[in-house]
């Protein structure tokens, strides 16, 4: 019985620390933080985002999409969005909680991503294979437009 509360109790404090996932959460860790509002799906928001497929083990591999010329961008062109319109579900869950200036690494699962269906081609400008669970780097900019 102490074995099961210390495994249990080991398991609470990896989950809280983002050591371990349960696997369908989209998870939200900050780089930096920002210093304006809340996102909120009332605004589009301009960002910098790039995309990896994450591994099982945690390793990421460039997917070929970034808006950022340091990751591989022809040019720094801001990628604006509106959250809740036309994204992934994880996409929007994760930006959610993050606030205008801030950057952060938002682990989307499979499932709130793009799921069985690939997305690009092999070989073409970006790739994400069927049942990828994703990582993106993103940094919200600002708010492109008011209210909508």
């Amino acid at each position: 019985m102490q074995s099961l509360v210390m495994r249990l109790a080991l398991l609470v404090l990896f989950l809280a620390q983002g050591v371990v996932s349960l696997g369908g959460e989209v998870r939200v860790v900050v780089q930096s933080a920002g210093s304006g509002p809340p996102v909120t799906t009332k605004h589009q928001y301009s960002s910098h985002v790039t995309l990896y497929i994450e591994n099982e083990d945690g390793t990421k591999k460039p997917s070929g999409w970034s808006t950022r010329k340091s990751d591989g961008a022809p040019q720094d062109q801001p990628f604006a969005f509106q959250p809740g319109r036309n994204l992934i579900q994880g996409w929007t869950e994760g930006v959610l909680k993050m606030s205008e200036g801030e950057r952060a690494f938002l682990h989307v699962p499979s499932a709130k991503g793009y799921g069985g269906s690939p997305m690009g081609s092999p070989g073409g400008a970006f790739y994400i294979p069927a049942d990828s669970d994703l990582l993106f780097d993103i940094e919200i900019l600002g708010k492109v437009s008011s209210e909508l």
